[in-house]
């Protein structure tokens, strides 16, 4: 498992930050974005094999960030992350081109088979 390039996307920033390294750890490269801006400013500059995206982020919501995605960068799979209780965002966010959702807190491993097969598809 590993050798894919991750974009993490999380207004958390300590969340964002050790997730990030915890994939590196498994052999991943990480590119971590702390609001939707900078992700697509991000994503405008390099295309990553996934984007791991939060729902819940101030200013430009995460769905919100998934509709400019599927537009600019057609055919990137993204997982989105949401809250305990907010599985409906998530199911949202797959009728409008997410790949999948995880609920937080994440389990690493589900989240390195789901990135596994977000890209392999």
């Amino acid at each position: 498992m590993g050798g894919f390039k991750v974009m993490l996307v999380d207004d958390e920033q300590e969340f964002a930050t050790t997730l990030a390294e915890r994939l590196r750890m498994r052999g991943m490269e990480t590119v971590t974005a702390f609001d939707g801006e900078q992700a697509l400013r991000a994503l405008a500059k390099d295309k990553p094999d996934v984007v791991i995206l939060d729902i819940m982020m101030p200013g430009m919501s995460g769905l919100q960030v998934l509709g400019k995605i599927t537009e600019i960068a057609p055919g990137t799979p993204v997982i989105l992350l949401t809250g305990i209780g907010s599985t409906t965002e998530g199911i949202a966010g797959m009728k409008i081109g997410a790949y999948d959702y995880l609920m937080k807190p994440l389990q690493i491993e589900e989240l390195m088979d789901k990135i596994t097969a977000a890209v392999k598809k």
